[in-house]
């Protein structure tokens, strides 16, 4: 599988967590600029809903 990471080129917004006991990892890049990572659950629901209010839809941008 390739690479899902958000870059400049390909902003977007990525969440992982591969195991229950391993902690949820996100991160966000926004075509204005913005970036952002967070790990733990309560970090990424604020990253996503953050990116959700002042990013990616809100800017017309696709979110992966």
């Amino acid at each position: 599988m390739s690479d899902l990471t958000p870059t400049p080129e390909r902003p977007g917004l990525h969440i992982a967590a591969p195991t229950r006991t391993t902690p949820a990892r996100g991160s966000a890049v926004c075509h204005c600029g913005a970036s952002a990572k967070a790990t733990g659950d309560s970090q990424v629901k604020a990253l996503v809903d953050g990116w959700t209010a002042n990013h990616g839809p809100t800017h017309g941008g696709a979110t992966q």
